[in-house]
């Protein structure tokens, strides 16, 4: 039986390299030591957790809201499908980061045509933007919920939650991740209370979570939201990039067993973002959907709660929506970060970097509260997470593609099955997309009569570009294999523990 070598490292240097190796790991990989699985465990522990809080921010918040106030516990089976994905697609990036040294955005990079990779590139800022924009109007929701500030300056001060971002990654990546797993805590804690105050019908829940329906063509649009609030593109590039935080061992048996915590670690911590996120839709159908109240604001939901469940559990909902905005501000802005030295090679002060994100979806946030008068927070919540869903082909379909390619990923190159697997879970997303697509198109009252003829030279410009960029384009210096065998780089080592 003959074994395929190791990836060794790049060269070039590492996404965050501030944290890159700073999270020592004792004894990894190393056969006959005596440190506990437990032990190791914690010290590997961590990624599954910063990544988990983009499974629960507030855009998660709108799409489950929506879905529980409108049809019950009926959608409660795409909260799970969409975990089962999220879980699946998240120990593929680890694996990805792990094994090649590389994120997804410099995977990306290396091995797509310029002009690919840098369409690559504008898409996921667009997600990340999306992203952000859900977080800026949770948050000022949530701060208008708990001190009634104007929802106007609530928008303007989480700018300036960049600097709260700043101030925790100077005591080390270890330190963000615990304020990180304290805000997660936050955010489950005050639901288990909403639960036990909103005493679901159990059987129904159970019902809802093993019967695959939609009600009507308006629940397909709202299903995607919850996906794309779920599986969320700029995640993946996230995921790929801090798992590299970990000191391990580089052998054969180092990665085995960095895999195979960070495997439990993001099992353990979608798990716990499922909870949250089943939580929202039961609550919002006991409580709801009984009444036949459909929420179309955040604020309502909290409004509503409060005659019918107690101050206590309208309180709770404030906080929970306040810590799940900060909780995703803090990922987020890792991940733009991550995506822009990724695909460009740019590299800019993470102050600078973050105060960009937020200030591109501080305008669009802007403009649409002074618009929309703040109404209908949960409409335009949907609306960013169905654009997280519309863009995630554009990263899941590069992934899979990478881990199932043996000359990338070694003796760690998935298995047949497992590509397979992922290989359908990437056609159910992109197919329900296009028929999302195709059914707003032919929407007179979404689209107008342009819409038609809008979806197809959408779809012709984009197959012209691929045929551009296939036949056409001839990058310079194009290596053998993006992937071929490097010097090794010093390994910067760090002992945060």
């Amino acid at each position: 039986m003959t074994t395929t070598p190791l990836p060794t490292a790049s060269t070039e240097l590492p996404s965050l390299p501030e944290s890159f190796r700073t999270v020592s790991v004792p004894g990894s990989g190393r056969p006959g030591d005596n440190v506990s699985r437990w032990r190791k465990f914690l010290a590997f522990a961590g990624p599954g957790f910063m990544v988990s809080v983009g499974y629960m921010d507030p855009g998660n918040w709108a799409t489950d809201l929506a879905g529980g106030s409108r049809y019950g516990y009926a959608l409660l089976w795409v909260v799970l499908a969409s975990n089962l994905m999220a879980i699946l697609l998240q120990t593929l990036c680890a694996r990805l980061g792990l094994v090649t040294g590389k994120d997804l955005a410099q995977a990306c990079r290396d091995f797509y045509k310029k002009p690919a990779a840098l369409a690559l590139w504008i898409l996921c800022e667009i997600a990340i933007v999306a992203c952000d924009l859900a977080e800026v109007i949770g948050s000022a929701v949530a701060l208008n919920l708990l001190f009634g500030m104007p929802l106007l300056w609530g928008v303007l001060i989480t700018g300036l939650d960049v600097l709260l971002i700043l101030g925790l990654s100077k005591f080390g990546f270890r330190k963000l991740e615990a304020v990180v797993i304290t805000l997660v805590a936050t955010v489950a804690g005050c639901f288990l209370l909403e639960m036990i105050l909103a005493k679901p019908e159990w059987g129904a829940v159970g019902l809802g979570l093993i019967t695959p329906r939609l009600p009507d063509a308006d629940a397909l649009f709202i299903a995607l939201g919850i996906l794309g609030a779920t599986v969320m593109p700029h995640n993946l590039y996230l995921h790929s990039s801090i798992v590299q935080t970990r000191a391990h061992d580089r052998s054969k048996d180092g990665i085995t067993e960095a895999i195979r915590y960070n495997t439990l670690d993001t099992v353990i911590a979608l798990g716990a973002a499922f909870f949250v996120n089943a939580a929202i839709l039961v609550l919002a159908g006991a409580v709801f959907h009984t009444g036949g109240k459909a929420v179309e604001e955040l604020g309502d939901a909290h409004a509503l709660l409060k005659p019918l469940l107690g101050g206590a559990a309208a309180t709770a909902f404030a906080v929970a929506l306040l810590a799940s905005g900060q909780s995703s501000t803090i990922t987020g802005t890792l991940a733009g970060q991550i995506v822009m030295e990724g695909f460009l090679k740019i590299r800019v002060e993470p102050w600078l970097r973050r105060l960009i994100t937020r200030g591109l979806a501080l305008i669009p946030a802007v403009i649409m509260i002074v618009v929309t008068g703040g109404k209908n927070t949960v409409g335009l919540l949907i609306v960013s997470q169905v654009v997280l869903s519309l863009q995630l082909s554009f990263a899941i379909f590069p992934l899979v593609m990478f881990t199932s390619d043996r000359k990338r990923m070694g003796d760690f190159v998935n298995p047949i099955w497992l590509s397979v697997l992922a290989y359908i879970v990437c056609a159910v997303i992109a197919s329900l997309n296009v028929k999302l697509l195709w059914d707003t198109a032919h929407d007179p009252a979404k689209t107008g009569a342009w819409g038609v003829p809008a979806f197809f030279a959408t779809a012709i410009g984009m197959a012209a570009f691929s045929l551009y960029v296939v036949f056409v384009y001839k990058r310079k210096d194009e290596p053998a294999s993006p992937y071929a065998p490097k010097p090794d780089v010093p390994i910067i080592e760090g002992n945060d523990h």
